[in-house]
């Protein structure tokens, strides 16, 4: 029997809505719709668009199901998926450019945040008379983990005063409780971390801040030109095997993104786990303003900001020869950009 009239109208319509919305349209399969991912401390700032992601359920919108697993630091998020135990790293862009020193390939896919959002600063009570960065020669700076970025901005904070790193002892004290407790308890005579571990040291009068990171100005300062910060990578093969996995994870961290432009204090905290305010809403809520514009705008990753990492990483470590380091295979601003034309960001 032929279709009605109405049937036909209504068949049309709908026709037309599909042709004329593409939202519409099914999302492409996800390849692996369950996906780990390794974060060097999950309460920190740095990771904050992950964290409303997953909070949100904006990962969950895009057919994907993430585990974010919590390490002590970026580099122990590195090591976990190098060893296999994870299947993406939110951590420090420059990692990617030692993996590939070590020749070890591995790309960055859609950027977190514009700024290191690290500070550095001497403890009042260890180190009394400070004057200069001389002072800190012999002393214990207390690092989220040895070979994350907060050593690596330790490192260029001691360069630019005429130390080197092995001037100094690191130690790595993570980036929530652990931080605060071992340079209150004289464990570290120095620190340098994440919010909104510095605000909360800072604003006590326990830690004076010497070089901080948390501000596109003071990153300016440190390293002569924008530096990215965190990042979601993968191994090359990974990026390669699962495009539309890639795709989904780069789209809830713009959605993300784009939240995190708007959001306000009540907002930040309606969303935000308790565990991670550290028992003072305030002081959580004033880390956060310090950091919000080194969050990133739309996950894409400036090549200016790729070559500042390099240059960056290329004082300070002498067996990597910038010259051998092929940027372009160790980012791709693809999965960013479709991301931002879907969310407007």
């Amino acid at each position: 029997m032929p279709p009605s009239m109405p049937d036909r109208r209504r068949f049309s319509v709908l026709a037309a809505a599909l042709v004329a919305a593409p939202a519409l349209r099914a999302q492409p399969r996800v390849e692996k719709p369950r996906v780990t991912i390794a974060v060097g401390g999950k309460a920190a700032f740095a990771y904050l668009p992950l964290t409303i992601a997953e909070q949100l359920e904006f990962f969950k919108a895009e057919g994907v199901e993430v585990e974010l697993a919590d390490y002590n630091g970026g580099a122990r998020a590195q090591q976990a998926v190098v060893a296999g135990s994870a299947d993406v790293v939110s951590g420090p862009y420059e990692h990617t450019i030692n993996l590939q020193s070590r020749n070890q390939h591995y790309r960055s896919f859609v950027l977190l945040g514009r700024a290191p959002q690290i500070a550095m600063g001497f403890s009042t009570r260890a180190i009394p008379g400070y004057r200069s960065v001389e002072d800190l020669r012999g002393k214990r700076i207390g690092v989220s983990n040895p070979g994350s970025s907060t050593n690596m901005v330790a490192n260029m904070v001691l360069a630019r005063g005429g130390l080197k790193p092995t001037d100094v002892s690191f130690v790595g004290v993570g980036t929530s409780i652990g931080a605060l407790t071992a340079l209150r308890s004289g464990q570290v005579d120095a620190m340098c971390n994440t919010e909104p571990v510095m605000t909360m040291l800072e604003q006590k009068g326990e830690v004076k801040i010497i070089s901080d990171t948390r501000t596109l100005k003071g990153t300016q300062e440190v390293f002569g030109g924008p530096m990215p910060a965190c990042c979601l990578y993968a191994s090359v093969e990974f990026v390669d095997k699962h495009p539309n996995t890639c795709q989904a994870l780069a789209n809830a961290v713009v959605h993300s993104l784009k939240w995190l432009q708007t959001a306000g204090p009540s907002d930040i905290i309606k969303t935000v786990p308790e565990g991670y305010l550290l028992g003072d809403r305030a002081l959580y809520l004033a880390s956060f303003n310090k950091v919000r514009e080194a969050i990133a705008l739309d996950g894409m990753l400036p090549e200016e900001a790729a070559r500042t990492a390099l240059k960056a990483l290329a004082s300070f470590e002498p067996t990597l020869n910038p010259n051998r380091i092929s940027l372009a295979r160790t980012y791709t601003n693809d999965f960013a950009r479709r991301a931002k034309e879907k969310f407007k960001a």
